[in-house]
């Protein structure tokens, strides 16, 4: 299955990559654990019977819940968006998030506005301030004929989300994978470490070295346990020094990102896959 959002650093180009790492006769009686899930390359590619998903990201999560549990409603909500889609209506519709009001709409309405601000938005990018407001301009193109509402795609994903073993959470990722066992994959794609500072504003909270450090002790553990680790990343100094360590293994792929606004930064970029 493909995602029904984009993702800054979505692995849909990567997700072959990613699934070489993963001995898949082995994953069958294990299960599957994606404690940043984003867009769900990897979780919806895969299609695993027994998947936990989490995200810190409340909006991103309820986006989930809601193709889950209301795909039908979803769809219909997705109609009307598409049908009034212009510049205009595109930041009256972001903007919803300043009001007072915005704690009072329903959770289908707000899952159903992220959707859309992901279809319309610049290079589909999610980006946050510091008071957890969706600050991404609208995308170059404002034709109506935009696609945003990905009916069969969303049945399809219900679908699995609804599987008796398939669970969603929203939580530090720590938490996420506290219940991880011998022979199971977990796989972190956290907010990714550039030179010289990150790209955070998933969350107003943002993501710093201090986590990263954090993330790769967690993983140390869960390799202890004999549980198996993949985790994504630039391949940045940073990120280099703080895994050279026995424990993890290093693949770099050369990866085409367009997030930049300008054609210079649009470039390849040389990705990381550490795992053990």
């Amino acid at each position: 299955m493909e995602p029904i959002l984009k993702w800054a650093g979505g692995k849909r180009k990567l997700v072959k990559e990613i699934v070489e790492l993963i001995n898949l006769d082995e994953l069958k009686r294990h299960r599957l654990f994606e404690p940043f899930v984003g867009g769900g390359s990897l979780s919806l590619f895969l299609e695993h019977n027994k998947t936990s998903l989490n995200d810190l990201n409340a909006e991103l999560i309820n986006v989930y819940l809601m193709i889950k549990n209301n795909p039908k409603e979803l769809i219909d909500e997705l109609k009307i968006h598409a049908k009034n889609h212009c510049k205009d209506y595109y930041y009256k519709i972001r903007d919803l998030d300043r009001a007072p009001s915005f704690n009072k709409m329903s959770d289908l309405k707000k899952a159903a506005r992220v959707i859309y601000l992901n279809r319309t938005c610049f290079n589909g990018l999610y980006r946050v301030n510091s008071k957890g407001y969706f600050n991404v301009p609208v995308g170059y193109s404002t034709s109506k004929k935009t696609e945003m509402v990905f009916e069969e795609r969303i049945k399809s994903i219900s679908k699995f989300l609804n599987k008796p073993n398939v669970e969603l959470t929203n939580c530090d990722f720590e938490e996420a994978v506290s219940k991880a066992k011998k022979g199971d994959y977990v796989y972190f794609d956290p907010p990714y470490d550039y030179e010289p500072s990150g790209f955070t504003s998933y969350t107003s909270s943002g993501f710093e070295h201090k986590d990263l450090l954090r993330l790769r002790d967690l993983c140390k553990k869960l390799i202890a346990k004999g549980v198996h680790i993949i985790v994504s990343n630039n391949a940045t100094k940073y990120v280099n020094k703080i895994f050279k360590s026995e424990e993890f293994n290093f693949k770099y792929i050369d990866v085409q990102r367009h997030i930049s606004a300008k054609n210079s930064g649009r470039r390849k970029v040389k990705e990381v896959l550490i795992y053990g």
